[in-house]
């Protein structure tokens, strides 16, 4: 029996009506309504993000009542258990950005960089632009969680395993309403709502975090108020989320109003006014080098305990670095 010590209301009513609003616009699409697919499309965004809140323990105390409400992968590509796994080992603020150390980290080590070849290193930089984000970035990630994964599984990492048969099993239902029921083909819904959520989601991803040397600066605040914060369940304040990862959605932006000169202060001033202003900035022009920049000056550090130490990258160059495999 589940005893529930709390339960937050708005979460958990958003994700059964997300849940619910996703399967009517996809079956209507399927009818002809073609014009509901971006709809669709936002559907996924905000599922992925209720995925966000379950794995960080919203909205009840049960931590398997959460995984149900949002296992379905109406999204496809990213096992729930995965995301979770790798999202909570993100959250390790010392860190961040550390393109061995962080799952969600698109930078490179000098050593990657160096042997990634022209072509690549030209496919990279592209990527750090808003636009290469939203055209690429999901294949990106695809291709870096399939290959780290695939090693795992056959190394025999359980956790692994098990994340993903709850994976397959999740897409018994999905498909059978997707193409059984509403008759679209798995590789439609794949190009057309899956990946393009995707690429929605990596507007938020793409300004999140940036490799400065105190940790609190790697970590950025948008104050965009608009739909996409609304997707994002205000994930845009991603400094304060960081800094109180329990606290639910709705209650981040008066947290911050509360706090902002404070938070401001504390993350260097890493802030951005809204979505439009990020891409007016960057939809052509790269944020960021591929290449880690203080890795490449060789002044990344880490910290131990109580003191921060110099990371041996020589130890370290032959280790596989990130993909930004989850979002």
């Amino acid at each position: 029996m589940i005893r529930l010590r709390r339960v937050e209301w708005p979460t958990l009513i958003l994700a059964i009506a997300c849940t619910l609003a996703w399967m009517s616009t996809v079956y209507l699409v399927g009818l002809g309504e073609w014009w509901l697919m971006p709809i669709a499309v936002l559907l996924i965004t905000l599922h992925s993000s209720l995925q966000h809140e379950a794995l960080h323990g919203h909205p009840s105390s049960d931590r398997i009542l959460n995984e149900a409400l949002v296992f379905l992968p109406v999204g496809l590509i990213f096992p729930y258990r995965r995301f979770r796994a790798l999202h909570l080992k993100h959250h390790n603020d010392e860190l961040l950005t550390d393109p061995f150390e962080d799952p969600e980290s698109y930078y490179m080590s000098p050593a990657e960089w160096a042997k990634a070849g022209p072509a690549m290193q030209t496919i990279r930089r592209f990527n750090n632009t808003q636009i290469g984000r939203l055209l690429i970035g999901p294949a990106f990630s695809i291709l870096g969680l399939l290959r780290g994964d695939v090693k795992l599984v056959l190394s025999g990492d359980r956790d692994v395993r098990v994340a993903w048969l709850f994976h397959l099993i999740g897409f018994v239902p999905v498909f059978a309403w997707v193409s059984w029921v509403s008759g679209i083909s798995p590789l439609v819904y794949f190009l057309a709502f899956a990946y393009p959520a995707l690429s929605v989601l990596s507007i938020r991803t793409f300004i999140e975090h940036q490799a400065r040397a105190a940790i609190a600066n790697r970590t950025i605040v948008n104050e965009d108020r608009g739909l996409l914060a609304f997707l994002f369940l205000n994930n845009n304040l991603h400094f304060v989320h960081h800094r109180n990862p329990a606290v639910p959605w709705y209650r981040l932006p008066r947290l911050y109003r509360d706090n902002r000169e404070q938070f401001l202060k504390d993350n260097g001033g890493y802030c951005a006014r809204n979505y439009w202003e990020v891409f007016k900035a960057y939809a052509v022009r790269r944020k960021e080098p591929v290449e880690h920049p203080l890795m490449a000056a060789g002044q990344w550090r880490t910290l131990k305990g109580a003191e921060a130490s110099a990371i041996d990258l020589s130890e370290r160059a032959q280790l596989p670095a990130s993909s930004a495999a989850v979002s």
